[in-house]
């Protein structure tokens, strides 16, 4: 049987990734969309853990994983890492004596316990003394509420975690009201400035992107723009130099350089650099992400019968998260790069094949089971290769964001 899941960053108050929840789908017909999760198999869910490499999955940060009343009676848990894992109690889970008779060994036994969508009613007392995280979803609560939360458990050894954080403004609100860990697609919606506002190396970087994309690649004033960028320089040939590259012999000039990649390999490379740099000031995260869903696009291409279009589909997942990077409207920056106009339509949310191929990707990410699978079926994507794209996806984008690759 074939196992999905997705990842979802979980940030601290420095906008550091500190962990992630990992989101599972235990068959192709099963999209937990019963009532009650309890209704699933939780023994595969625990299994699912058996399957993956959970340390390559969370780059060593620790693991959020929703468990069911089965899964602690069960004591499924005990397959998982203690050092990595964090039991994320489900809010449909009654504490009664024998579940929380099973908290009480887990913690014992070193793990350490979260309740997921936390709203606080007595019954629910002895949870919170468990309890190491609380998390509350800030999409659907009162902010009055998540406040009172705080200052009722906040002299408790608890951290608080605010979950569906959308926006920036609802993280400087949690921020604010004693908050210390966040989850949500905040760091990916780009906070909207004026032209004038926005720095000259961005808008530097943003000249390189629309160099590189151009239908004939003029390699002499790449060159030239490279050499005139000195950090750009080093990079280039520090990266080339790297184990990550491969080569056998020493390149020492910037043509030797940009000939040795080509050109597909200068616009991948050249992206990834002008989008880390231009995020600098944004979570490592958002650049991790854009790479992730670059490779997935990419992979998805010859899946889809269209193997011509892998460049350009990851290009579009590149580009997919460029206006968060930035923080301009998205049809400001895409009318100054020139890429196809299929992949600018799809990017802007027009319907047609190339947006298809990135509804799938978006949608796995939310862990929108349903229409991840639709979107699959519509494109004639086998689901099942799909977990090893996102692993290798996943295990491409720690790699190209290593110092080697980047040249730093």
């Amino acid at each position: 049987m074939e196992v999905f899941l997705a990842r979802q960053p979980i940030f601290d108050k420095n906008l550091k990734v500190c962990a992630y929840e990992l989101l599972f789908r235990s068959s192709l017909d099963n999209y937990f969309s019963h009532p009650s999760r309890d209704h699933a198999s939780s023994k595969v869910i625990a299994d699912s853990f058996l399957l993956f490499d959970l340390e390559s999955l969370t780059g060593g940060e620790k693991a959020f994983i929703n468990v069911t009343a089965d899964v602690l009676l069960k004591e499924f848990a005990l397959l998982l890492p203690q050092k990595l894992t964090v039991l994320e109690i489900l809010e449909n889970v009654e504490p009664d004596d024998a579940v929380l008779a099973a908290c009480r060994e887990l913690k014992k036994t070193g793990y350490l316990l979260a309740l997921d969508d936390f709203v606080y009613e007595d019954k629910y007392r002895p949870f919170v003394d468990l309890a190491d995280y609380i998390k509350v979803d800030f999409l659907e609560s009162d902010m009055n509420r998540n406040r009172d939360l705080v200052r009722q458990f906040g002299h408790k050894d608890i951290k608080f975690l605010a979950e569906k954080v959308e926006t920036k403004e609802v993280l400087d609100k949690a921020l604010s009201i004693g908050y210390e860990y966040f989850q949500g697609f905040f760091f990916s919606k780009p906070v909207i400035i004026s032209n004038r506002d926005v720095s000259p190396y961005k808008l530097h970087y943003l000249k390189v992107l629309q160099e590189i994309h151009k239908p004939d690649m003029d390699f002499v004033q790449l060159e030239t723009i490279v050499k005139k960028d000195v950090s750009m320089s080093y990079k280039l040939l520090r990266y080339i130099n790297s184990p990550f590259f491969g080569t056998r012999f020493q390149i020492h000039s910037i043509q030797q350089a940009l000939m040795l990649l080509g050109e597909k390999e200068i616009r991948k490379w050249a992206t990834l650099i002008a989008l880390a740099t231009m995020a600098d000031n944004k979570p490592v995260e958002l650049v991790v992400h854009a790479i992730i869903r670059a490779n997935i696009c990419e992979a998805l291409a010859a899946k889809a019968g269209k193997p011509d279009q892998a460049q350009d589909l990851f290009l579009m997942g590149m580009f997919s998260l460029i206006d968060a990077i930035m923080d301009r409207p998205l049809d400001d920056i895409l009318r100054d790069v020139p890429i196809a106009p299929g992949l600018k339509d799809a990017l802007l949310g027009k319907t047609n094949w190339h947006r298809k191929i990135l509804d799938v990707v978006l949608n796995h990410e939310k862990a929108d089971w349903k229409a991840f699978s639709e979107c699959c079926a519509e494109l004639n994507i086998a689901e099942d290769e799909f977990p090893k794209i996102y692993i290798d996806a996943i295990k491409w984008a720690q790699g190209s964001f290593s110092n080697e690759a980047l040249g730093s």
